[in-house]
C-alpha cells in the first residue's frame, strides 16, 4: 500500500501534464505570412514566414512561446528537413522543440545568403522574392500533436514496462545473488 500512494499520486500529476493545454504557436513577427500552396495546403500543420530577422532572432521567438517545463531543443542537420517536410525543402538550419508525450515543433530556416549547398558565387539565384520584396530568410514551421489518448496510453504503457522489468531484474538477483 505504501508503494501504491506515490505512485497513484505521480499518475494523477502525469495525466494533469498530459491534458494541461498546449501552448499556441503564434505567426512569426516581423514577418510576412507565405500564401504559396506548400505553406498552406500540401502539408498539414506547416506555415511559412518571409522575414529578415536572423536565427537567434527567430529561435528566441519560438523559444519564449512555446513553453513547458520540461522543453527538449534539439538542433537537427539541415537535411532533415526534407524528411519532415518535402523533398525539395531548402534548409539552412532545422531546430525542434519537443513537449514530450504531447507535441514536437519544427522551425526550418533558409538563409539564401548562407546556403551551405550553394556555392557562394551562384547563390543570387536563390535569393528569396516575395510580393516583389526581397527577404534573407524564409522560415517554415510544422507541428506534430498526440492525441491525448494516444499520450496517455503511450506514458501508461512505458511505466508499466519499467516497473515489470524493474520487479524482473530485483527477482532475478534476489535469486542469483
Amino acid at each position: 500500500m505504501k508503494k501504491i500512494i506515490p505512485l497513484l499520486i505521480f499518475n494523477i500529476i502525469a495525466i494533469f501534464y498530459l491534458a494541461y493545454p498546449l501552448p499556441v504557436v503564434e505567426d512569426l513577427y516581423n514577418s510576412v505570412r507565405s500564401k504559396e500552396p506548400g505553406d498552406t495546403t500540401q502539408l498539414t500543420n506547416v506555415s511559412g514566414f518571409y522575414t529578415n530577422m536572423t536565427r537567434t532572432e527567430v529561435m528566441n521567438f519560438y523559444k519564449a512561446r512555446f513553453t513547458s517545463p520540461f522543453l527538449i531543443r534539439i538542433n537537427h542537420p539541415p537535411e532533415k528537413s526534407r524528411e519532415i517536410y518535402k523533398d525539395t525543402m531548402q534548409s539552412y538550419y532545422l531546430e525542434e522543440f519537443i513537449i514530450p508525450f504531447k507535441q514536437s515543433l519544427y522551425v526550418n530556416g533558409f538563409e539564401w545568403e548562407n546556403d551551405v549547398f550553394t556555392k557562394p558565387e551562384k547563390r543570387i539565384a536563390n535569393k528569396l522574392l516575395y510580393e516583389n520584396k526581397e527577404y534573407k530568410a524564409k522560415i517554415t514551421t510544422r507541428t506534430f500533436t498526440a492525441p491525448l489518448a494516444s499520450s496517455i496510453f503511450t506514458f501508461l504503457f512505458i511505466e508499466f514496462v519499467l516497473i515489470f522489468g524493474f520487479k524482473t531484474y530485483k527477482s532475478y538477483f534476489k535469486k542469483h545473488g
